[in-house]
């Protein structure tokens, strides 16, 4: 007769909670979240004076930062690429990003035995065997799937299953926009992340389109030790850099003036081989890194820049990808009738609530596809009444194009971060016409017209 094993048992008990207990803390702490700007709107609504408005609401997003950070921190997992997508200069309220960009790589990592059993099981040998030393201390948690947080798979669909019901909350209250296809997107890249061996095959696909199709490639891409990969380990060169959002600290560090003209520029190469390396990605190959927060970012000696982290990656239907460079044709040239056409062949589905509905479908597509913010401006408020998002509702959202929105909107994040405003839909135009030439849909007459025509427009607007 076998006795029971009361430490299994708890550990089951306790496994079949987890998930209750978890949603239960999303719901409380989300619904107080959410209440509380609600209620705040009716008390600042009272308010006349506007100073005193916008210190109020100064206050109210520390409140809430300070509660979006506790709920992301005791979470984890899931919850810290919300924190990532969260903590964007040209989005977030900047008392969230203050706040928030600590999450994105310093996480609490697991205990090291953990980490050893995990690998040792993997590789088959000690790690005494396999590595001459061995770093006890991560270099950052904030990834869901990596060896520091293992069996969170378990949460996952509990997690996003939740926000999915939340997402759709929102969109039947505050905001027309077609959040259920974004989360649905999210499922799908984020199951990916578990699988260490389709991320060291994308890292090499990226890698050798990037080396083959440029004379240097614009970021550097670490090798994957091939006899060291399994579906739950993946080891890689060490590339050694400081994070992207440090470089003024480093610049200060070393005498430089980070507002000065050689940091200015220095700024502007850094952000011109990110944005070159994203638009060869996206329009020629349709294959890319789908994850450019400032924690997959490092700079190097002369300027380089490192692209880390390949967990989630995306590869475009061609009729999407090439929707997509007529887009960037279009919010390059200011031609508000090519992006209702993009629109269309995209099957983004909008409807107009409002007169000059070409105009706003432009600047909805420069809000949500572009990475130049209008002058003077350094938050984008894409939810406030005067947003086209408020004036057009998008019923329809691809879910494949989700993952180069996210790109394009943390693009801008680290653009406005670093004090540098520029476009990529002007960058990428040359690469989108190329995208257009290769499959056929234009000819090189077709395309020289089309640049006569663009350079014609950008004189008559002065632009």
């Amino acid at each position: 007769m076998h006795g029971f094993d009361f430490k299994e048992i708890q550990e089951k008990i306790s496994d079949s909670f987890r998930p209750w207990q978890r949603s239960f803390q999303f719901w409380v702490r989300a619904t107080n979240i959410y209440t509380g700007y609600k209620v705040f709107q009716l008390r600042v609504s009272l308010v006349k004076d506007a100073k005193k408005q916008e210190e109020m609401w100064e206050r109210q997003h520390e409140q809430a930062a300070d509660k979006i950070y506790f709920m992301c921190s005791d979470l984890g997992g899931f919850f810290l690429k919300i924190a990532q997508l969260l903590a964007k200069p040209d989005m977030a309220p900047a008392a969230w990003v203050k706040k928030l960009v600590t999450l994105c790589d310093q996480a609490p990592a697991t205990p090291f035995d953990a980490i050893q059993l995990v690998l040792e099981k993997e590789l088959g040998k000690s790690i005494g065997e396999i590595f001459e030393t061995f770093d006890e201390k991560p270099l950052g948690s904030a990834s869901i799937a990596q060896v520091q947080h293992p069996g969170i798979e378990r949460l996952m669909m509990t997690d996003i299953r939740n926000l999915q019901l939340f997402a759709l909350y929102m969109q039947r209250t505050d905001i027309k926009f077609d959040l259920h296809s974004i989360t649905k997107e999210m499922e799908k890249q984020i199951g990916y992340e578990f699988d260490f061996k389709r991320e060291a095959n994308a890292m090499e696909r990226i890698r050798c389109f990037l080396y083959e199709n440029n004379k240097k490639s614009p970021v550097l891409v670490p090798r994957v030790l091939r006899d060291m990969v399994t579906k739950r380990v993946l080891v890689m060169e060490y590339i050694n850099g400081i994070p992207i959002l440090s470089i003024g600290d480093e610049m200060a560090k070393r005498g430089i003036n980070p507002h000065g003209k050689i940091a200015e520029a220095a700024k502007h190469n850094i952000l011109n081989s990110l944005s070159r390396a994203y638009g060869q990605m996206i329009l020629k190959s349709g294959f890319f890194h789908a994850d450019p927060h400032p924690g997959n970012i490092l700079i190097c000696k002369g300027q380089e820049v490192a692209l880390l982290d390949y967990g989630q990656v995306k590869e475009l239907p061609n009729k999407l990808r090439l929707g997509y460079a007529n887009l960037v044709i279009a919010m390059a040239d200011n031609n508000a009738s090519r992006v209702s056409q993009s629109f269309w062949e995209m099957g983004l589905h909008t409807v107009a609530k409002c007169e000059n509905e070409q105009q706003e479908l432009l600047r909805l597509a420069q809000t949500l596809f572009d990475t130049k913010m209008p002058t003077g401006q350094t938050v984008l408020q894409p939810f406030s009444d005067d947003s086209s998002i408020k004036k057009i509702a998008v019923e329809t959202f691809p879910e494949e194009l989700f993952s180069v929105l996210r790109t394009v909107v943390l693009l801008r994040g680290l653009s406005v971060g670093m004090g540098v405003n520029y476009s990529c839909a002007e960058q990428w135009r040359a690469m989108a016409e190329e995208a257009l030439l290769a499959s056929g849909r234009v000819t090189r007459d077709g395309k020289e017209r089309s640049r006569r025509r663009a350079s014609l427009r950008r004189l008559r607007t002065g632009s």
